[in-house]
């Protein structure tokens, strides 16, 4: 390791450690290191510039941010738990399966877990907190282990930014999602229904079979939108970037003209507050972009892989490994940084041990998503308790469960390859 990059690796960590966000810490820390190599600091302005400006699948993340929060702002999520009532509130423990069905849907639309947790998260903890049904503990924490499978039915913007960094297909990486994201959805099913029974939760009283079609009816334009999305992409009627430009003008039609519940001063704001959140997605992005320059230059991942190999590390033990330090990550860092910072390194072994990029991607994300909700720095865990305004430690003693589930999940989509693989597969996406 040179001694350019410990100044690096000191300054980057220094400033983190006294509270600058990682991205500017990151830009910081890069500039240090061009310095002490002697090289340009413009260069770090360039790498920068050219890696967001050049990459047109970017532009599918403000575009699928947008599209949450139209969906958010108008009546969408209020339809969609209506239908999600219907159907699966008359069983035991009903709005807990309510929360992960929900979940389950919204993922097919907006592709980002803080803002299923946000929006549709808040909405259902307040149900089932009514008249003491649900513990607001327990609300909060299924809430915030559903909200995980955002990202992991596509739409998935941490999806998009793995095949910024590897050249994965992003179609093959939005079809490896889905097994995955519904199995995720059983076991949290399975979790709460356990949960229901052992402690006696109210279950809803079910609605009659003649509401049904007229339920089903008030939500079937927004649960057209990932039928929509998924024909666009596999289709071969639109890329990913401008299946997100359609999803967002599909929210706004029907928030506007068929529920007619969007006001123009509300879309001010939701535009505004989706600039703020894509340029802070953004600057994240950058940031990793240079230090991922850095490290190439470095020749940092070619030696890596080159001594994994000279070991002997077998596949699976090389994926378990991976899995624990990405989980140990996740407790600090977020999502987008663990992506487009920590998993390149990662990408030239996958290729020399053979393990699939797409299986790869799929289980990181997973991982990803799990460290959102995993104690101290969660960050599900923030948002839930910013919105519903429960206290940080009942949310926290309540989520444990969940998050020993979704482990247990990870680990049978790593033991399984075919959980991943098999609808890539079935549609010719990967050998």
């Amino acid at each position: 390791m040179s001694v350019e990059l410990l100044v690096l690796i000191g300054t980057l960590f220094f400033i983190a450690g006294i509270g600058m966000p990682i991205a500017y810490a990151i830009i910081v820390a890069s500039i240090g290191y061009m310095l002490a190599v002697g090289s340009s600091p413009g260069i770090v302005g360039r790498v920068l510039v050219d890696g967001i400006y050049q990459s047109f699948l970017l532009l599918a993340v403000p575009l699928f941010i947008v599209a949450a929060n139209i969906m958010n702002a108008g009546t969408i999520s209020e339809r969609l738990l209506a239908f999600c009532v219907a159907t699966v509130g008359r069983f035991k423990g009903g709005l807990g399966h309510v929360n992960v069905m929900s979940s389950l849907i919204f993922s097919g639309m907006s592709g980002s877990a803080v803002a299923d947790a946000a929006g549709i998260g808040r909405i259902i903890i307040d149900m089932m907190r009514k008249d003491g049904r649900f513990p607001a503990g327990y609300a909060a924490a299924l809430a915030a282990a559903s909200a995980t499978i955002g990202p992991i039915i596509p739409p998935s913007i941490p999806m998009v930014l793995y095949a910024l960094v590897s050249n994965a297909s992003i179609g093959a990486l939005f079809m490896g999602g889905i097994l995955p994201g519904l199995f995720m959805g059983v076991v949290l099913m399975a979790m709460n229904w356990w949960s229901a029974h052992r402690r006696g939760f109210f279950t809803e009283p079910p609605v009659a079979m003649r509401d049904l079609p007229r339920v089903t009816g008030r939500a079937f334009p927004a649960l057209l939108m990932p039928a929509i999305l998924l024909y666009g992409i596999y289709g071969g009627v639109t890329t990913p970037t401008e299946a997100a430009a359609v999803a967002a003008a599909y929210a706004l039609l029907l928030s506007v003209f068929f529920y007619r519940a969007l006001k123009l001063s509300t879309l001010y704001c939701i535009l505004v507050d989706s600039a703020r959140s894509s340029a802070a997605v953004g600057i994240v992005i950058g940031g990793a972009l240079i230090l991922n320059y850095i490290v190439a230059s470095e020749n940092i991942p070619s030696a890596l892989a080159a001594y994994l190999v000279e070991v002997n590390i077998s596949p699976l033990m090389f994926l378990l490994a991976v899995n624990v330090f990405i989980l140990l990550l996740g407790c600090l860092l977020d999502a987008t940084t663990i992506i487009l910072v920590i998993v390149p390194l990662f990408i030239p072994t996958c290729n020399l041990l053979g393990i699939d990029l797409v299986h790869f991607c799929v289980v990181i994300v997973v991982n990803c998503m799990i460290g959102l909700i995993t104690p101290p720095y969660g960050i599900l865990l923030f948002v839930i308790n910013a919105v519903a305004g429960i206290p940080l430690r009942d949310i926290i003693l309540e989520v444990l469960p969940f998050l020993a589930v979704l482990i247990c999940a990870l680990l049978v989509m790593i033991l399984v390859p075919d959980i991943v693989l098999f609808l890539p597969r079935l549609f010719g996406y990967a050998g």
